[in-house]
């Protein structure tokens, strides 16, 4: 059994960045003045020419080192991290709320809903006034 490193398939990792950014092979291709079936190619490539591979990052908005060294595993660990983070913005133990109201929202709903009543009061009293001067 080899135990030497498989080296990684740079043009699937172009595919799954650029799925992930939710961009059509047709877009990339346009943005670095070449055609979707090129991109198709480049996709299923092991290895892409380093100036290629350097419009493409650009394209992508990341970095040739983020193509290069991309992994399902590295996505997953962003996302589970962010999530885990998202609940205290990063900051703090999670006992700190920075989206607190300093309002009842429902208050505001209905200060709302009764000015949304009164105008329609005030159109129907409008409305009879008119029609008693005919």
């Amino acid at each position: 059994m080899s135990t030497a490193t498989k080296p990684r398939h740079i043009g699937r990792n172009i595919s799954r960045i650029r799925e992930l950014r939710g961009m059509k092979q047709e877009i990339l291709g346009e943005a670095i003045g070449t055609s979707q079936k090129n991109i198709s190619v480049i996709e299923s490539s092991e290895t892409v020419d380093p100036e290629k591979l350097k419009e493409i990052a650009k394209a992508l908005g990341v970095t040739v080192e983020a193509i290069e060294n991309f992994s399902e595993e590295s996505v997953f660990n962003f996302f589970n991290n962010f999530y885990d983070n998202s609940a205290n913005n990063g900051q703090g133990n999670g006992n700190t709320n920075h989206n607190a109201c300093n309002f009842n929202p429902l208050d505001k709903v209905v200060e709302l809903y009764e000015r949304l009543v009164q105008a329609e009061k005030d159109k129907v009293e409008y409305l009879e006034k008119l029609m008693k001067g005919k």
